[in-house]
Formats: structure tokens, sequence, C-alpha cells
């Protein structure tokens, strides 16, 4: 299924705005050449910019100005694709298709691929950094923490050892809650922080909201990993973008394979639910991220 309406606008709306940001980051005007290009492949080569929506969504729903959400919205996404890029590297998935394409090691070299996630990943915390004077310094300190959370131990990081290490003949004996720990550290960890970087740029933002929106988030990643998972099984490579079948290669946890795929579509539909009363609380206008939970459960890649 596809997105439609005012969701289809804005996705499409967002993402040409936070490509141009990133291209006119990473001009072609630096030294390392080649490692501008990979860095331009692994962040613009594909994918829906789903984070950086979620950071300009929700600052837009609060009242706050794009262009105060432009680095946000594209240091998230830089943490997004460093991650990605390690994650197809041979000591990690070995995978060698990511958004239709040649992995990022594959099209370059591994050395490259290397850097250029570590080097996406200090542009991330350069972008948070930079002053912006309609936002006041704790506010931007709130943010870098943010994203250092989601992106380590606490967060991304942490979800992918405990993922390597539920991998093969140790995950089978996983339980649901510490499938879930995985992927909302994993995955979880940095949607929800899209969603706070977006409310952290606002200002007079009640902690009531902020309790609220960080319950819609948790919904929302838990549930766009379930899908990714569901996916996985009943996809196919083309729609997908990326090689089919490739967590039950590796022996991965999967919700499909611990619940089965009617138990996996049941715990969609619940956080589903999780996800629009939490944003039912919000005494603002969610029209945009509600129609953005209901593409999330029901997309087909």
């Amino acid at each position: 299924m596809s997105a439609t309406g005012l969701l289809t606008e804005n996705l499409a709306l967002y993402r040409a705005r936070h490509d141009a940001y990133m291209k006119a980051l990473l001009q072609p005007s630096v030294p390392a050449q080649r490692l501008t290009d990979a860095m331009s492949y692994a962040t613009l080569l594909g994918g829906k910019r789903v984070r950086p929506f979620l950071v300009y969504a929700t600052g837009s729903m609060l009242g706050v100005a794009d262009d105060l959400l432009d680095a946000p919205a594209a240091a998230i996404e830089c943490i997004h694709a460093y991650s990605l890029v390690h994650d197809d590297l041979p000591a990690m998935d070995n995978d060698s298709l990511r958004r239709g394409q040649a992995t990022c090691h594959i099209q370059f070299d591994e050395a490259t691929a290397i850097l250029a996630g570590d080097a996406l990943q200090s542009l991330a915390f350069q972008l948070l950094a930079k002053p912006q004077p309609q936002i006041n310094a704790a506010q931007q300190l709130a943010m870098v923490a943010t994203l250092a959370e989601a992106a380590g131990l606490t967060g991304m990081c942490g979800g992918q050892a405990l993922d390597i290490k539920a991998t093969g003949s140790n995950g089978k004996d996983i339980t649901a809650a510490q499938l879930e720990q995985i992927h909302r550290l994993k995955t979880g960890a940095l949607l929800r922080a899209a969603v706070r970087l977006g409310a952290l740029c606002g200002n007079n933002v009640s902690d009531e909201v902020l309790t609220q929106l960080d319950e819609f988030a948790s919904a929302i990643g838990l549930a766009f990993q379930v899908q990714d998972d569901i996916l996985d099984v009943i996809g196919d490579t083309q729609t997908l973008g990326k090689t089919k079948g490739a967590d039950a290669d590796l022996s991965k946890a999967t919700y499909p394979a611990l619940l089965g795929i009617n138990g996996s579509k049941q715990l969609l539909t619940t956080l589903h639910e999780k996800a629009l009363h939490a944003l039912s609380l919000i005494p603002y206008n969610t029209e945009l991220l509600e129609e953005f939970t209901e593409y999330l459960v029901t997309r087909d890649r």
C-alpha cells in the first residue's frame, strides 16, 4: 500500500528538502573526494527519509520553521545512513544490496565504507552543535544528548550487539521480551529520537506533550521493525530493495519466527492502536502523524 493524500505530499516535500540540504553539505570540493562520494552515495541514493520526515512533521506540528529543522533532520539521517553502511559490511550482515543498489562497500570498497560511516557519524553531531540563534543552548545540548543516547550503547549500537548475539543458534530460545528489547534499541531508538529532536526545536513544549510524543514514537518504532520482519518473509527482493529472506538466511531472531505471521500482524495492530491513542492526547493537529502511522503498518517496502 502506498501513502496517500497529505502524507504523500509531505513525504515528497520533506525528502526533497532534506536531500537538497545534504547535497549542499557534501559538495565535491574537499580533498578526500572518494570519501565524500561514498558519504553522498550512502545518504542520497534511495530511501524514504522516514527519520527526517518525523523531525520535520513533529516540529511543524509544534509551529517550528522548517529551516530550524534542517540540521536535526540531516543529523539523524546521517546516523541512520552510517548504521546501514556498517550493517552491510562482511563482518556484520554481509549484504550486497541496499535500497535496490549495490551496498556502499560493494560500490566502493570496505575501507572507504567504514570511513564513510565514521565521517557521517561525526557530521551528525557537528550539525547539531552548530549555533542556532532561535534555539537556546539548553535545547541544543538536549538534542545532542538525545541523538548520542539513541545512537550508542543504550540505543542503536547496543541493540545491534544484542541482535548479533541472538543470531544463529543463540536466537532459537529468545523470548518475546528479549526480541522487543533488541528492536526498541536497534530500530526504535532512532525513530524516537527523530520525534524528540523535532519537539526539542519548539518553544514551551510541555512535559505532557513530550511524554505522549515519546509514547507515540515508542509504538511506531517497534511497529516499523515488526512490519520489516513481516515483509522480509512475504515481500520480494525487487519491491523491498534488499535481499528477501536475508534475516532467515542469517538465522536472525524475528517476530515471524517467534510469533508466526498472524501473531506478528496482531502485534502490529496493537502497536498501531497505541500510537494513535498517544496522538489523540496531544493538543495539536496530529493529522500528518496519524497518516504516517497508518502508512507505516500497511507499507509494502
